[in-house]
């Protein structure tokens, strides 16, 4: 098949990593989560096992990205370990990303003959009254944390996902040493967006602008000092921050080479990732419920090369409001699932950015 471009279409970029929702089934009903409809039975709708094939198929056809199988809870799939092989065998990669509460001995020796080359557990707290009460079940944090001590123990690469809102960015240092007591390799916050079950507890959870951007600041200054390998997602503003520390003079040529190599894109949003429902249905990301197409449609690549969604979010021109105006908006793009919750506009302003253009602004990098 032959793929056209126009001249002002920005081109797609290489594609890094598909988030595939393998099921809608879950054994938790956690209070942030993006489904609304979490099942308890799998879904009629959930791709079958060669559908799923089908899909990694397309998706080898073209590119080599990490396929990272989330869900619901995939290990509720019984094919999920089969299906993570196929991936392997066609030169992708796979990472799990679990609830940890399903993990043993058996589910261990499962992903490493899989080849599955990393597991990211969730954890929403640094302690279990602060996990338990956001996963809405007793006992979810303690056997999460069991799962990430076989994991690890097993040799294989571990992450702590952690959703930082009200109820826990007052932890971030003591996430930190929960992560390297359990000898994780990596340390992922992913800041609340307000989609699915997000919604009801915004006005609860949501952190005001002030608040998100010193949760940014300090994690960013314990990366720093820290030996974990980290991540934030969703709060693309990171890299405007990274950019405004490396502009001061008092940073040791250390710190000055760890901020270079924690510079990327800022939202990734149909840039390098996209997101694909356990119905088929392509999106941006995980939280932001704009599909670009369904696979049972048409072909996966068809879809990430031309649907006008990804256009869209590939063209920083088209970024309205202080976002449109930001000097950054290259490196941070802002975060588009919260502009589109904010006004239903994916390319509006993020509601939760404090910088602005303006030199009376908070423009500078502070402690």
């Amino acid at each position: 098949m032959i793929h056209h471009f126009h001249s002002n279409d920005p081109l797609p970029l290489p594609l890094k990593i598909v988030f595939w929702e393998t099921t809608s089934l879950c054994n938790l009903e956690c209070a942030h989560c993006r489904r609304i409809d979490t099942a308890k039975n799998l879904s009629k709708e959930d791709l079958s096992t060669e559908q799923a094939k089908k899909l990694i198929l397309s998706i080898s056809s073209f590119s080599n990205p990490i396929l990272i199988l989330s869900g619901g809870e995939p290990l509720l799939r019984d094919d999920i370990f089969s299906i993570a092989h196929f991936s392997v065998e066609n030169n992708i990669k796979v990472a799990l990303a679990t609830n940890g509460t399903l993990i043993s001995d058996g589910i261990v020796k499962e992903i490493l003959k899989s080849k599955i080359s990393r597991v990211s557990i969730s954890l929403d707290g640094a302690d279990a009254k602060t996990h338990n009460i956001f996963r809405k079940i007793d006992g979810s944090f303690e056997r999460a944390v069991e799962g990430i001590k076989l994991i690890t123990d097993a040799g294989i690469i571990s992450q702590i996902n952690c959703t930082i809102a009200r109820h826990n960015f007052h932890q971030i240092e003591e996430l930190f040493n929960l992560a390297e007591s359990l000898r994780v390799y990596a340390l992922h916050i992913f800041l609340l967006v307000p989609v699915g079950c997000g919604v009801d507890i915004a006005d609860e959870q949501m952190l005001s602008p002030d608040e998100y951007e010193g949760v940014l600041k300090q994690f960013l200054e314990l990366s720093l000092d820290r030996e974990i390998q980290t991540r934030v997602t969703c709060a693309p503003q990171i890299q405007r921050i990274i950019h405004q520390k490396l502009k001061g003079e008092n940073i040791s040529s250390e710190k000055r080479s760890k901020l270079s190599k924690l510079i990327s894109k800022g939202c990734l949003a149909g840039q390098n990732v996209c997101f694909v429902s356990h119905k088929g249905d392509v999106f941006p990301c995980g939280y932001l419920p704009i599909s670009a197409g369904n696979i049972h449609k048409q072909s996966f690549r068809d879809i990430w090369e031309s649907s006008e969604v990804f256009k869209e979010l590939r063209n920083s021109r088209l970024l309205k409001g202080r976002c449109g105006l930001c000097e950054f908006k290259n490196d941070c793009m802002g975060c588009r699932a919260r502009a589109y919750f904010a006004t239903r506009q994916i390319m509006d302003e993020d509601p939760l950015c404090l910088y602005s253009a303006n030199p009376d602004s908070h423009n500078t990098f502070s402690k």
